[in-house]
Formats: C-alpha cells, sequence, structure tokens
C-alpha cells in the first residue's frame, strides 16, 4: 500500500474541483454531500523516470501505521501515544491510547521528527550524543529510544513516534511495528 501512495498522485478525500468556485450558489449548496469530482487529466507515476516529481501524501498509510503501532502497544498492556510526521517533519497523525501520560503526546512527535530528520532510528541517535552533545539542542528533537524512520529506496519518507512505556526500547519496538505494517 505503501507503494501505491508514493508512486501515485492521489487526491485528498473531500477535494473539489475548481471549477465549483464559478458555480452558482444554487448548484453548490449540496456541495459537502457531494463525492468529490474526478481529476480531469490521469496522472501516471513511472518509477524509472529520475526526473519524476513523486508524491509523498501520507494520511490513509499514517494513520494504518500509527494504529499498529498502538495496537502493539495495546497487545503488551502498555499505554503510549504514537505520532506520524511527514518528510518534513510536519505531523500527520497523533493516536493517543487510553491512560497515556500528558507528557506523551509531545514526546512521540518529537521522536517522529528526530527519527525522519536524520534517517535513523533514536536509539541509534541517542547514542551519538556522547560525541555530539550539541545535537540535543536542535529544537524539536529528543534523543530518546522509540522513533523510527519510514523509508523507501533507503531515502526518509516518514517518521513514526511512540512515547509512554516504561522504557524507550519497547516505545521503539511499537514503532517498528508501525514501520512493518507499511510494507505488508
Amino acid at each position: 500500500m505503501l507503494s501505491a501512495l508514493i508512486h501515485g498522485v492521489r487526491a485528498s478525500p473531500g477535494c473539489r474541483s475548481r471549477n465549483r468556485v464559478n458555480e452558482a450558489p444554487s448548484s453548490r449548496k449540496n456541495a459537502a454531500t457531494e463525492p468529490a469530482a474526478a481529476p480531469a487529466v490521469a496522472v501516471k507515476a513511472d518509477p524509472a523516470n529520475k526526473n519524476l516529481q513523486q508524491s509523498t501524501h501520507l494520511t490513509v498509510a499514517a494513520t494504518e501505521a500509527a494504529q499498529a503501532a498502538l495496537d502493539a502497544a495495546e497487545d503488551e498492556n502498555q499505554r503510549v501515544t504514537v505520532a506520524v510526521v511527514d518528510r518534513n517533519g510536519n505531523t500527520v497523525v497523533t493516536l493517543r491510547g487510553d491512560g497515556a501520560g500528558p507528557q506523551s503526546y509531545e514526546s512521540a512527535e518529537r521522536k517522529a521528527y528526530t527519527a525522519v530528520s536524520w534517517n535513523a532510528p533514536t536509539s541509534e541517535l541517542a547514542k551519538r550524543l556522547a560525541q555530539a552533545p550539541n545535537l540535543k539542542d536542535i529544537p524539536g528533537t529528543l534523543f530518546l529510544a522509540g522513533g523510527a524512520p519510514v523509508q523507501v529506496k533507503g531515502a526518509p519518507i516518514a517518521g513514526i513516534g511512540v512515547a509512554g512505556a516504561p522504557s524507550g526500547d519497547l516505545d521503539e519496538e511499537f514503532a517498528q511495528a508501525g514501520v512493518a505494517a507499511l510494507g505488508k
């Protein structure tokens, strides 16, 4: 499914044609309940074309990955929050499990941001602090285990962060479950 999102161009749910703006108000009354108009031109992505700008819109996949990570935590009776960010570090989805602590929301987002920024699990990045302690001063980052990058052909396209379990190792295990769900 992830490759379909990466290699295809999809309209967001509820997206309307620009031509609707020019219609008379009476014909727009039910715009919110009408299905989105089909795109006028079909666009096919060719992964072999190196000049192709590919879409990395992850809304559907991000939600499924976050739910898989949350399910993995709930299977082990852990109360966590899961965040998924896109390649630019923007939050795409955040799911807070029942009973997750108030600090877990921001921590999950920061772990996801850190993982996608360095294209590495945050547990590995935390080990780098010994050689470069100033890394922790970069705004928005959190160098604790629990973040995992989502990669396509080795390049980061998203990050998944989990926070709230009693150890970062568990948080990262659940984040990896979210990554694994994208490969199915």
